[in-house]
């Protein structure tokens, strides 16, 4: 008879063999588990929420990108963390409430050279030589010129906006940007 017993035993489930105390503890244990992963689900989910709100507030822009453009065309008058330099303002303060659109109309639009109006017929190559007279102070008043024509300019005024917004709102340090 005994072996009757244990071959009815052997073949109960695995489960069945477990008391019921043991089987509460169990389902508590798998319960909780259940409860604390979906409780990472959601903290991961409003971190990304809270990530994709704060990358859509940044300007549009790369400031990598918009570093480069000052280097090259603006940090000769605003110097290289655009704090002013030779002839250029600090630009920081002025910008900590500018808008992008504020900052393309003021960049490409509202400055002029100082100098006598230029004559019909005129091409690029007499404007470029205006520019480096201006910049290096031998013709005008050294005024910040429009850069509306200047293709580099125009074409990135958004990362150049991205970088000097970043700068004045201090999110972005002197040195150069990561890419």
């Amino acid at each position: 008879m005994k072996k009757t017993n244990m071959v009815v035993s052997a073949r109960k489930p695995p489960f069945a063999r477990i008391t019921a105390g043991c089987r509460a503890s169990w389902i508590g244990a798998v319960v909780a588990s259940a409860l604390t992963l979906a409780g990472c689900a959601i903290e991961f989910q409003n971190t990304q929420a809270a990530q994709e709100v704060a990358q859509m507030s940044k300007p549009p822009g790369s400031v990598y990108t918009g570093w480069r453009v000052f280097q090259e065309r603006c940090a000769v008058c605003h110097g290289p963390t655009a704090t002013g330099g030779a002839g250029g303002p600090d630009l920081l303060p002025r910008l900590r409430d500018l808008g992008p659109r504020q900052f393309a109309s003021q960049v490409l639009n509202r400055y002029d050279w100082g100098l006598p109006t230029a004559q019909p017929g005129t091409d690029g190559a007499t404007r470029e030589a205006l520019i480096d007279a201006v910049v290096q102070g031998r013709q005008g008043t050294p005024t910040m010129p429009a850069w509306e024509g200047e293709p580099v300019v125009s074409a990135q005024i958004a990362d150049l906006y991205a970088y000097v917004s970043a700068r004045a709102q201090g999110t972005q340090g002197p040195g150069r940007p990561a890419p």
